[in-house]
């Protein structure tokens, strides 16, 4: 008798082969994972320089689970995005839960600059917008550093104009009436109208001031949010200024050029290459990461370089 059956005294019975098939079961499952993966070696330690089997590829990604009845629209969530990985760790997850929960049908669109070029937030959030595809109708320009804490945050369609979500009275660090960045939602249309944002932003900050600009010039009224009692504790702020500095040199007359209107560039002439496009999970929540390469003339924009 084969060693395993001697297990089992006299006859055996329903119940004893049931583990003797359970086993044997697992037993060819685990050689299966070890065989594959390299760690197992050879039987006798013979065979060497055959190649293993591959391991089976892993499940495809199971899209969210929204419903017809959470409505027609559905949001881009844009996260410009570079070397912030313990934040997007967080933001990824929670935001996928905040926004199911609220019944926003979503995709979450990581935006990584890639280049070796400064941090253009204005030009990653024009490339989101024109890879966002056409499954989706409304943006949200969204930091990854802020974490809505509210649960009667608006983030729904926003047809009567862009909708200020971290609004200047709610934002834990900005609060001049004119500051429209952290998280703004816009139709397609609208943003459309507006051309975008301004590619010549390089280094942070300022690109959401000359945006409300271009909101103000192309007829727009920013709303925001209201009845939201919660004030600066409205939402959580990840970043930790002690150990990841802002880039806030300013290079050549970008101090000067930074208070300008562009009134020529935008969605009509940003310049990049997706390097590549990846549907990932975090946490069991999907997300769209792009690697972007931004491209610069340093003739018109000398200061996109750390020089």
């Amino acid at each position: 008798s084969p060693p395993l059956l001697r297990l089992f005294p006299g006859r055996l019975s329903a119940f004893p082969l049931f583990l003797l098939a359970l086993l044997l079961g697992f037993a060819s499952l685990l050689w299966l994972q070890l065989s594959c993966s390299g760690e197992a070696p050879p039987p006798g330690g013979q065979h060497r320089g055959v190649p293993r089997q591959p391991c089976p590829p892993p499940a495809p990604l199971q899209p969210p689970q929204e419903e017809p009845s959470w409505g027609p629209h559905r949001l881009a969530l844009l996260v410009p995005f570079r070397e912030r990985f313990e934040e997007l760790l967080a933001f990824v997850p929670y935001m996928h839960r905040f926004l199911s929960k609220k019944r926003i049908r979503h995709h979450i669109f990581i935006l990584n600059q890639v280049d070796h070029f400064r941090f253009n937030r204005a030009s990653l959030i024009n490339v989101g917008f024109l890879e966002s595809g056409n499954d989706t109708d409304y943006i949200a320009m969204h930091d990854v550093d802020l974490l809505p804490l509210n649960e009667h945050l608006d983030y729904s369609f926003p047809e009567a104009g862009p909708f200020h979500v971290a609004s200047p009275e709610l934002h834990p660090l900005y609060h001049y009436k004119t500051y429209v960045g952290g998280i703004l939602l816009l139709t397609k249309q609208h943003y459309e109208l507006c051309n975008g944002m301004s590619n010549r932003f390089w280094g942070w900050g300022r690109e959401d001031d000359e945006f409300y600009r271009r909101i103000k010039g192309a007829g727009l009224q920013v709303r925001r949010p209201s009845g939201i009692t919660t004030g600066y504790e409205t939402f959580q702020h990840l970043h930790d200024p002690a150990w990841r500095k802002r880039d806030q040199k300013r290079i050549a007359a970008q101090k000067q050029e930074q208070f300008k209107v562009d009134r020529e560039g935008g969605l009509n002439n940003v310049r990049y290459r997706i390097e590549s496009r990846t549907d990932l999970s975090v946490a069991g929540a999907p997300c769209t990461v792009l690697n972007v390469l931004l491209d610069c003339d340093t003739n018109e924009t000398p200061w996109c370089t750390f020089g």
